[in-house]
């Protein structure tokens, strides 16, 4: 009677260990990370996604209070929260996500992110030790994750040559800008009057301007015209201007001798 005694004693100190169990959950928002340890032993550590800097997750120390294994966001457009495990008043929870290739960096509205494998491993280890057993402890910032892993840009512009200019332009997202290269002027070229009148940046070579009958060309070498000079030195010039006298000379002064 007594040894079955102490079986049962026995039985009923090693089951109630068992529930005693504590899991506590770290989340290092710096390196996107969380550790579960089960009574002081690491047991798991998998990536996670935190929330964005305008969606901090909280730092501290908490205690989870419940458990929903297939939860929808009412705040968010009914967002699929699989496996929650929330620990804080206002809704903040761990919780899986099929956005697996943010896992590593922050992503979320507040809450911690998990792929659905390691959520449901979680939920489940969680569910068996008592959900008031467990503690969520968050350390770290969204903002050192993101100076520390800074995440990839989508870059789907298609390779193009670049332009000509020295000084590469950008758009607000980083990709190069290509600028079309404006087309040159080519000076227009001297032709022959021929009685018509071509476009003057030499665009066109049709000859659909007839010139008026008083246009008129003349050579400025074989201009030639007596000149006349005023009392002011000035000749007067083919376009009705003045011009300087080529050789001018002074007046003499006149001198006295002691």
């Amino acid at each position: 009677m007594r040894s079955f005694l102490i079986a049962v004693t026995t039985l009923t100190l090693l089951a109630s260990g068992a529930a005693q169990a504590k899991v506590a959950i770290t989340v290092d928002k710096d390196n996107q990370q969380m550790t579960v340890a089960v009574d002081g032993v690491e047991t798991y550590r998998w990536p996670v996604s935190s929330g964005l800097p305008s969606y901090e997750t909280p730092n501290g120390s908490f205690r989870t209070f419940r458990m929903e294994e297939d939860h929808y966001s009412k705040e968010f457009d009914d967002a699929p929260m699989p496996h929650a495990i929330f620990f804080t008043k206002i809704g903040h929870a761990i919780h899986g996500t099929d956005s697996v290739n943010r896992l590593g960096s922050p992503a979320s509205h507040g809450c911690v992110r998990l792929s659905r494998e390691n959520a449901s491993k979680l939920y489940a280890l969680v569910e068996e030790q008592g959900v008031l057993n467990a503690t969520v402890t968050l350390t770290g910032s969204s903002q050192v994750a993101l100076a520390r892993n800074p995440p990839p840009r989508n870059n789907t512009a298609v390779a193009r040559r670049a332009p000509a200019q020295q000084d590469q332009q950008y758009d607000a997202a980083g990709n190069p800008v290509v600028i079309t290269p404006q087309l040159q002027r080519v000076a227009p070229q001297a032709r022959a009057d021929d009685g018509y009148i071509y476009p003057a940046d030499g665009s066109s070579n049709e000859a659909r301007y007839p010139a008026p009958p008083s246009r008129r060309i003349y050579d400025t070498q074989a201009y030639q015209q007596q000149q006349y000079y005023g009392n002011r030195g000035y000749a007067p010039a083919p376009q009705g201007y003045y011009q300087p006298r080529p050789q001018y000379q002074p007046r003499g002064l006149f001198t006295y001798q002691d």
